[in-house]
């Protein structure tokens, strides 16, 4: 999994390879999330409401490769969004480490299981509907803290088996 061994405490974020970076991500797909901005207070609310692109049930794009050109609204994490976005999660790793904090234990580069996450129910895996399931609902609609989502049971909804 790892190329260099605890390389997230060695290296900062605006030094790492492309690779490192991937890395860091935990794969919760909080951050696909659709959010909505109050435009008179410019408070960001987060939405149950998931990319098309977001696998509902492992929670991964699943065209990581093609996600700019395929979901135009999609945002590239990079260090300086990671000190900046207060709409990123606080268990985020790309966020942890801007902060000086430590990525948590059920980060799989800690836990050295890819599946920690899940079982730490720290993901939306089962959690959301797509943007292209909102039929004549509205994205305020499904307005959800982080913790109220992570604490969440899977939905009924969805379809998978995850």
């Amino acid at each position: 999994m790892s190329h260099t061994l605890h390389f997230w405490r060695q290296t900062p974020l605006r030094e790492m390879n492309a690779a490192q970076w991937e890395q860091l991500c935990d794969g919760c797909g909080l951050c696909c999330l659709n959010k909505l901005e109050d435009e008179d207070t410019g408070d960001i609310y987060l939405t149950r409401v998931a990319c098309n692109l977001l696998d509902k049930c492992t929670a991964r794009c699943s065209d990581y490769e093609n996600r700019f050109s395929l979901a135009p609204d999609c945002i590239q994490i990079t260090p300086e969004l990671a000190e900046t976005a207060e709409w990123l999660p606080s268990t985020c790793a790309y966020k942890r480490l801007a902060y000086g904090e430590p990525l948590l234990p059920w980060h799989p580069l800690v836990s050295g299981k890819e599946e920690s996450l899940h079982e730490a129910n720290r993901s939306i895996s089962g959690k959301v509907i797509h943007e292209s399931e909102l039929g004549d609902w509205e994205h305020a609609d499904f307005i959800i803290t982080e913790e109220e989502l992570l604490q969440k049971l899977k939905l009924h909804e969805v379809e998978c088996s995850c």
